[in-house]
């Protein structure tokens, strides 16, 4: 879906991206994490064209995006970012409706669009379709920049530090409806952020990077146990390091396929901090498992909660 080849991008005598090759395939959510100054905005921005590169090739479908105009390569993709950036005088569906109403759609198109989205995002379409964004909070504001993004059913999701402001009961409410939609969709997201925790809730895959220069890129998992640099060992910390790991893997990774247990059953794509927290509020070590289509999976026991995966290392340490 996304292919760059060696792309440079310099601002007078600094360097904001050093030769950095690495491909997106489509329907992959993308992270991008790094330091202040490493270049994971630059590289977001150069997938639009809002900053052009200076050396290498960006590709879209094996096309490379030299050739398009900007703007026509701008419609074929959203575009989130911190501050939301919603017209003030327009209402939320006017705003929602941006791109749409550009492509040329019927308007009977646009209005169930919007209504789609405001259901999918939790806003009331009834409530907030009229509504303008000064009357919003900062956590609805940032639902409709995500509704406006989503509102031409783009293929490819550029999201830039978008819940960062937010307060953490916001934040994760948001991320856990992207990673929703994310699912339902298929869209090809590349989001960037500076939290790791963030970054392993909703990454298929991380990559790490550094003045410049891709670092590591692997799934959250090998990021937190395979740990390439002293820097991706900084980002993802020692300390809560196992809480951290339980966030990344599932109870289908750890569960006892030849068991059973009664009881009300988790998915196979929980979490594991989410099934320690069930064991506490249920007051047990055993928990059913179903598979994506409700089928008995097996039993996850406590014990296997810290059971280690071979190869695994502690940053700083050993498994």
């Amino acid at each position: 879906m996304i292919d760059f080849e060696r792309v440079t991008k310099r601002f007078g005598s600094w360097t904001a991206v050093d030769a950095v090759s690495f491909t997106v395939a489509e329907g992959e959510f993308r992270v991008l994490i790094g330091p202040s100054g490493s270049g994971k905005s630059t590289v977001l921005r150069m997938i639009n064209r809002l900053i052009p590169a200076d050396e290498g090739a960006i590709r879209i479908d094996g096309e490379d995006i030299a050739s398009l105009k900007p703007e026509e390569l701008r419609r074929r993709m959203g575009y989130v970012i911190q501050s939301v950036g919603l017209f003030p005088h327009w209402t939320v569906e006017r705003n929602i409706a941006t791109v749409p109403g550009l492509l040329g759609w019927p308007r009977a198109r646009i209005r169930d669009r919007v209504t789609e989205l405001l259901e999918l995002l939790n806003l009331d379409p009834r409530r907030y379709r009229g509504a303008y964004p000064h009357q919003l909070s900062g956590g609805q504001q940032q639902r409709v920049g995500v509704a406006r993004a989503l509102a031409a059913e783009p293929r490819i999701l550029l999201m830039d530090e978008p819940f960062s402001a937010l307060d953490p009961i916001t934040r994760a409410s948001l991320q856990t409806e992207l990673s929703a939609i994310h699912r339902r969709t298929g869209t090809t997201v590349v989001f960037v952020t500076h939290d790791m925790d963030e970054a392993l809730r909703l990454g298929d895959s991380i990559a790490v990077m550094d003045h410049g220069r891709l670092i590591q890129c692997a799934t959250p998992l090998d990021i937190l146990t395979r740990p390439a640099s002293p820097l991706v060992r900084d980002l993802v910390g020692r300390e809560e390091w196992g809480l951290k790991r339980l966030a990344v893997e599932t109870v289908g990774d750890r569960a006892r396929r030849q068991e059973s247990v009664t009881g009300e059953p988790l998915a196979a794509e929980t979490p594991l901090h989410r099934a320690l927290s069930e064991m506490v509020a249920r007051g047990t070590e055993r928990l059913p498992v179903v598979d994506g289509d409700g089928q008995p999976a097996g039993v996850l026991h406590l014990s296997d909660l810290v059971r280690p995966i071979s190869g695994g290392t502690v940053p700083g340490g050993t498994a």
